[in-house]
Formats: C-alpha cells, structure tokens, sequence
C-alpha cells in the first residue's frame, strides 16, 4: 500500500470517529411509574343525583383546566367499588364522573356526567367554574360499562375510550379518537378472545389491546393496581401530552410490551404503529 493510500485510510478513520453515533433509543416508560399516588388531595361529592365525583381538593385555587374521565360501573356495581381508580386519578389532577347506576350500557348515564360538568365549568359559584377541560374528556368503563364506554365513545365529546372487558354494547367502528381495550387472562365472563376481536374490528383509529396478566373479571389482587397504573399512563399521555407515557403504549418494545409480570399480551392496530 502507498504512503498516500496509507494517509487516506488514517483520515477516514479519524473523520469516523469525530462522526457522532446515532443515540441509543431512550427505553420505554412502564407503565408501573403511573401506579404511584400523583401531588393532588382527592375530594369525592355528589354530582347531582346521578354521579358521583371525584376531583383535586386544591381545584378551585390551581388556575387550570383539568381533564375528565366519565365513567360506567359494570353490571349490578356500584361506584364504591371502583373508588381505588377515581381516588388515584384524582390525585393526578382528573376530574371523575361515575354515574351511579349499575345499569350503563346505553352510554347515556356516562355522557350525561360528562354535560353536567360542562354546564358548572359556565356556572356562577361552582367550584368547577373554569376549572375543566371540556375539550379533554374520555370514556371508561367496566364490563357493561365497558361497553357504555364504547356507546358514549362514539360522542363528539369524547375524545378517547377505555373498554375495560366491555360487554357487547356499542359499535367500535363508531369511535373516533383512539381505544385501549383491556382484557383478563383469567376472565370467563367476558374472555380475553372476545375483548381482542372487538380490538381487531376497531380498525378505523389508534387502538391497544392489553391483556392482564392473570386478571379474572373482578380484577383480584395486584392486578387491579396495574390496571389503574395503565389507565394513568393513556391518560397522561392521550389528554394531559406527557410525552413519557406515550412509549408505555407506543413504539417497538413499548412499557407495556416489556412489563411481561403485569400483562400477558399486548398489541397495537396499523392506526398506532
């Protein structure tokens, strides 16, 4: 080799190591991070006669809009039964209205709470005056309320669904904002094949499919926390834009793909990449 050919090899070396590396992509966020308690004080108060609600105690004096869960209980249930999940959102700066009916297939029940905070975000006095992100609401709900969740989904209103081992009520081709839909290993009610194949029609929007690890219908155990840690993260990321939870449900080796003792099976449609 030529002293000149020598020179041209050592001046691509030197240049390809002054090149910078292409950064390691940053791991993704668990979704166990959003199973903590958040900085809020949660307060629970009737919202009329029909819902129940829980919010931020410090709501009236934090000058900003907060997002709204609207959600239904599943057959027979009542809202104290889900209390662990509203306590915890409310924690992190949501306002919940659950509709206290164990009857909320409709989605009606759901959307009405949904309209009565609307009207106090306007109303002179409230302690929500100014206070909520109408334009930042989501439906949830439990087995029949999972399918109401997927009734209400198809408001205008609402802007994301979370069918939690829904029942067969509403349309999933109806939803226009994206959908997680939760499943249990162990459930023999409504059984994880069944949830999936409602993810699987929902082709038109961003959808996930999650499926608890181990999880019956009731939701025993540490299962239950994990699902609250979940719904935190689509939450965080779907309405309030943190940018973290985003990878606990998107991207190669999202946190939920990851977290193999939480969850059993997890999968994103084409609309979620």
């Amino acid at each position: 080799m030529s002293r000149r050919t020598l020179l041209a090899a050592a001046a691509l070396t030197v240049t390809a190591a002054l090149v910078p590396q292409t950064a390691l992509a940053a791991p993704a966020t668990s979704p166990r991070v959003y199973e903590k308690t958040g900085p809020h004080k949660a307060v629970k108060a009737p919202g009329g006669a029909a819902h129940t609600l829980y919010f931020p105690a410090d709501i009236a004096s934090d000058a900003t809009e907060h997002p709204v869960l609207i959600w239904g209980n599943g057959t027979g249930a009542t809202v104290d039964q889900y209390e662990l999940l509203f306590t915890h959102l409310a924690s992190w700066g949501y306002v919940v209205a659950a509709a206290n009916t164990g009857q909320s297939g409709s989605g009606a029940e759901m959307l009405a709470g949904a309209r009565y905070l609307i009207a106090e975000n306007s109303r002179e006095g409230s302690v929500f005056r100014g206070r909520v992100a109408t334009g930042k609401i989501a439906a949830a709900g439990h087995s029949q309320g999972g399918g109401g969740a997927i009734a209400a989904g198809a408001d205008p209103l609402v802007k994301t669904t979370l069918p939690i081992m829904p029942g067969p009520q509403g349309n999933v081709n109806k939803l226009h904002g994206p959908a997680f839909f939760v499943s249990g290993q162990a459930d023999t009610v409504v059984p994880a094949f069944y949830v999936h194949g409602r993810f699987l029609a929902c082709d038109q929007v961003p959808a996930v499919y999650g499926q608890l690890k181990g999880a019956t219908h009731f939701l025993q155990g540490e299962t239950r926390y994990r699902l609250v840690g979940a719904i935190t993260a689509w939450l965080q990321y779907h309405l309030a834009g943190d940018q973290n939870a985003k990878s606990v449900f998107y991207g190669t080796g999202s946190g939920l793909d990851q977290d193999k003792d939480g969850w059993s099976a997890s999968e994103r449609n084409k609309k979620a990449g």
